[in-house]
């Protein structure tokens, strides 16, 4: 349960002016239909993330401990840093049906998260965390937890969230668990 809440929270905060929770606003913006979309980003976050986390997974078993736990530390510390550079939304195509708009986020999502840091976190966070499916459904849960909000007040929450402040706090997340890990 601890893993779970914890990469929950951690992509949570990490997501808020994430490129792709950008993407999410502007999708809800231009299709106007959120169940499919947040449907889409459910899914493609559990396919990212599943396969991110056996990444992790297999970082676990192949670095010694004490070189997995540097490796961990130094990456949360750089995912902090990164956690500071703004992102910028990507586009998305006109009208369509239900099936065409769950189809469009659903590509366009998984692939605006390949590389993404909260891609890269779940990577960190399983190979730090023994359960991988609480990693994976933490990372997912914390995914639509951000995103979920956005697809529904779209572009009015867009010029509301205090951008800035997320991505500092963002940035606290990952240099603490940063620390605790190189500490031990």
């Amino acid at each position: 349960m601890e893993a779970f809440l914890i990469c929950a929270a951690v992509i949570a905060v990490n997501e808020i002016g994430d490129k792709t929770q950008l993407l999410a606003i502007v999708l809800a913006v231009r299709y106007r239909r959120p169940w499919p979309i947040l449907l889409a980003i459910g899914v493609a976050t559990l396919l990212n993330h599943t396969a991110a986390g056996y990444v992790g997974l297999w970082l676990r078993h192949a670095l010694r401990p004490d070189v997995l736990r540097a490796v961990l530390g130094v990456s949360f510390l750089l995912a902090a840093a990164w956690a500071l550079k703004p992102d910028r939304p990507d586009g998305a195509s006109k009208t369509m049906g239900v099936s065409g708009v769950f189809a469009a986020t659903l590509v366009s999502f998984f692939i605006a998260e390949i590389g993404d840091k909260t891609q890269l976190a779940t990577v960190m966070l399983a190979a730090k965390y023994p359960s991988l499916v609480a990693v994976i459904a933490g990372t997912t849960t914390g995914m639509l937890l951000a995103d979920a909000p956005a697809v529904f007040l779209g572009h009015f929450a867009s010029e509301r969230i205090p951008l800035r402040a997320a991505r500092i706090a963002a940035a606290a997340v990952f240099a603490v668990l940063g620390a605790a890990t190189l500490i031990g």
